[in-house]
C-alpha cells in the first residue's frame, strides 16, 4: 500500500520509523549507559507520536513547523527523564511531557493578558505537575497538584484554566451524533432576566439528588474545573465511562428542573 509523504519541518513523515516497545526499552538502557547514538535513535523513533499529538492543535495554530520543533523538546526532555523503573511505556511517559511544552508554548504566546498572581499560581502549578508525573509516571490529578502547592482545588484548576488557549465561541463541545452542542450554547445571556434564585435553589437540590458518582462528577467537572482523563485516573474507570456518567447527570438535572 503506498505511503503518503507529508513533510513538516523539513521530515518526511512516511520515512519515520515507529518503534517497538522492547526497541524502546533497549535504547533507552543504551542511552543511560552513555551510548551517544541511542538519543538519536530514539527521537527520529517517536517524531510520529509527537504528530499525533499536534493532530489536537491543527486548528490553533498557523505555522505547524514551530508546533512540532516544540514537541520535539518536550521528547527531548521526557527521553532525559524516563526512569527505568516506571513500570510504564515509554510513549505513557512521553506523552503528558510532550503535551506540556506544547501547551506552554501556546499558553506563552496567547493574546489574552492574565493577571501576575494567577500566572505565578499556573507557573508553579505546572512545574510541580512535571515533578509529581517524573515522580509517580503519569499526570497527576488538580487535587494531587493542590495538596503539594498547599492550595484549594479551585485556585489550581482556576489557574490552570485560565492559561488555556482561546477558543471560538462556535468551537463544537459535545456532539453524540445527532446536534452539535456549541461552546455558544452553554455561555450565560446576560440580556435574560428569567433566571432567579428560585431556579439557583432548584438546580443546586436537583445536583444534591444526583446518585453520588454524577453528583461528584458534575461538582469536579463544573465547578473544580477537572477534566475527564484527571476525574478517570482518580476514581479508577475509563474516561468514557465518566463521559456516560456526566450526560446522565446532566440529563437526570434537566429532567428535575423541568
Amino acid at each position: 500500500m503506498a505511503r503518503h509523504k507529508v513533510e513538516i519541518c523539513g521530515v518526511n513523515t512516511a520515512d519515520i520509523k515507529v518503534l517497538t516497545n522492547e526497541e524502546q526499552m533497549e535504547l533507552l538502557k543504551k542511552f543511560q549507559n552513555g551510548d551517544p547514538f541511542a538519543k538519536e535513535d530514539l527521537i527520529k523513533g517517536n517524531l510520529k507520536l509527537v504528530l499525533s499529538i499536534l493532530k489536537k492543535f491543527s486548528n490553533r495554530v498557523d505555522n505547524m513547523d514551530d508546533l512540532f520543533q516544540v514537541g520535539c523538546i518536550g521528547l527531548i526532555k521526557a527521553i532525559d527523564n524516563f526512569s527505568l523503573e516506571h513500570e510504564v511505556r515509554f510513549s505513557t511517559y512521553a506523552v503528558p511531557m510532550i503535551l506540556g511544552e506544547i501547551k506552554r508554548y501556546l499558553r506563552d504566546n496567547n493574546s489574552v493578558r492574565i493577571s501576575r498572581s494567577i500566572k505565578d499560581t499556573a507557573y508553579k502549578a505546572n512545574k510541580v505537575k512535571e515533578e509529581l508525573t517524573n515522580e509517580f509516571g503519569k499526570e497527576p490529578s488538580i487535587h494531587e497538584i493542590a495538596v503539594r502547592l498547599n492550595l484549594t482545588d479551585y485556585e489550581v484548576g482556576n489557574a490552570l484554566e485560565s492559561m488555556k488557549d482561546t477558543i471560538s465561541m462556535f468551537e463544537p463541545i459535545y456532539n453524540d451524533g445527532g446536534d452539535t452542542i456549541y461552546l455558544a450554547d452553554q455561555l450565560e445571556d446576560k440580556k435574560r432576566e428569567d433566571f432567579t434564585l428560585d431556579i439557583e435553589v432548584a438546580l443546586k437540590d436537583a445536583i444534591n439528588n444526583l446518585k453520588e458518582k454524577e453528583k461528584y462528577i458534575i461538582t469536579e467537572r463544573y465547578l473544580i474545573g477537572k477534566t475527564q482523563m484527571e476525574l478517570a485516573s482518580e476514581i479508577g474507570i475509563s474516561q468514557a465511562q465518566i463521559s456516560r456518567l456526566e450526560k446522565s447527570g446532566l440529563e437526570n438535572i434537566k429532567k428535575m428542573m423541568q
